[in-house]
């Protein structure tokens, strides 16, 4: 359930002789300075499990309820002495052409940060390690912490948004191709994928905002810089989506004109085929009503006469349609 949990002063990790899970010996670890603080990372905790991090660290029981159940907006809640922050995470499934959801929520306050994961797309070691290797950030505490967790989200999104930038490549160059191709379900799967990818980057925007103008207490705002990162990043990856999404129905418009006019295609070549069959037809018809004063009857060369009348007028057609394109 605790994937990890360490205090750090002054930047740097400090090696406690406790259990992960001593949550009274990590908070007293942190009284020396006011510098320090607590991460704990957890992965999807039961409610019993994170009421015993709630009444070690008072946290809001309405924040608590909505860790646990998961399946959160993104969204920033401010509490009496504490942030609640959620976060959606996402990654590219290149087997299945598929976007996949995860979540984070973190609860800040002025001495601690818990980080609790749902989702197996979701790891923190990476974020963990690459900010432990970072002093001068990770000296401004928490919202170190927070800036890692954000930044590494986001940079997701960054990787998830080029992957579906390769697929709409490949639809358009499908589409504007001379084979034929049903394009129609990549279309609307890559729709429903770039509607999951916007409930996770819209809705960020405004938060990152926020903090990133200093308009949240309990960041340090000597790290607004760096949320002013994310925050440019975030709306790259918006901007491009919004392209994505742009490019994608004009594929699909594209796509549904081509299907008409290779329609009027098809139908041109049934009809051109079908004249080849009627005159023929009309042909031998009229010469088939054997009335009494027909020239032809008693004529040696009648017969071959209408076979070749006939191949002649099919020949002649079909020399005409493909003349003008019909075949």
């Amino acid at each position: 359930m605790i994937v990890d949990s360490a205090v750090y002063r002054d930047g740097v990790r400090l090696d406690l002789d406790c259990h992960l899970h001593d949550y009274a010996a990590l908070r007293a670890a942190t009284a020396g300075d006011e510098r320090d603080f607590v991460w704990v990372g957890l992965y999807e905790p039961s409610m019993v499990e994170l009421q015993e991090i709630a009444e070690a660290f008072g946290l809001h029981p309405l924040a608590v309820e909505d860790a646990v159940v998961a399946h959160q907006r993104p969204k920033l809640e401010q509490y009496d002495d504490s942030l609640f922050l959620v976060l959606k995470t996402l990654w590219y499934v290149d087997a299945d052409d598929a976007v996949e959801t995860g979540e984070i929520n973190l609860f800040i306050g002025e001495d601690f940060v818990i980080t609790v994961r749902h989702g197996r797309g979701s790891s923190l070691s990476d974020a963990r390690h690459a900010l432990e290797q970072r002093k001068t950030v990770l000296d401004h505490g928490p919202s170190a912490v927070v800036y890692a967790v954000c930044d590494a989200v986001v940079d997701s999104y960054t990787a998830v948004v080029g992957e579906l930038q390769t697929d709409v490549d490949e639809v358009e160059a499908s589409v504007f191709s001379d084979r034929r191709s049903n394009d129609g379900d990549r279309i609307y799967v890559l729709k429903r994928e770039m509607s999951e990818v916007r409930r996770a980057v819209q809705p960020l925007r405004e938060p990152m905002r926020r903090i990133a103008t200093g308009a949240v207490t309990l960041i340090d705002e000597a790290a607004q810089p760096f949320f002013r990162d994310v925050s440019d990043h975030l709306a790259q990856a918006a901007e491009e989506l919004d392209a994505l999404e742009a490019l994608l129905s004009t594929a699909f418009d594209a796509h549904l004109s081509r299907i008409a006019v290779q329609q009027n295609d098809d139908m041109r070549k049934i009809s051109a085929g079908a004249a080849l069959v009627v005159v023929p037809t009309l042909i031998a018809g009229i010469y088939g009503m054997n009335f009494t004063h027909m020239p032809e009857l008693n004529w040696t060369f009648g017969y071959p006469f209408a076979l070749l009348l006939m191949a002649g007028s099919a020949g002649g057609l079909f020399w005409f349609f493909k003349r003008v394109g019909w075949f």
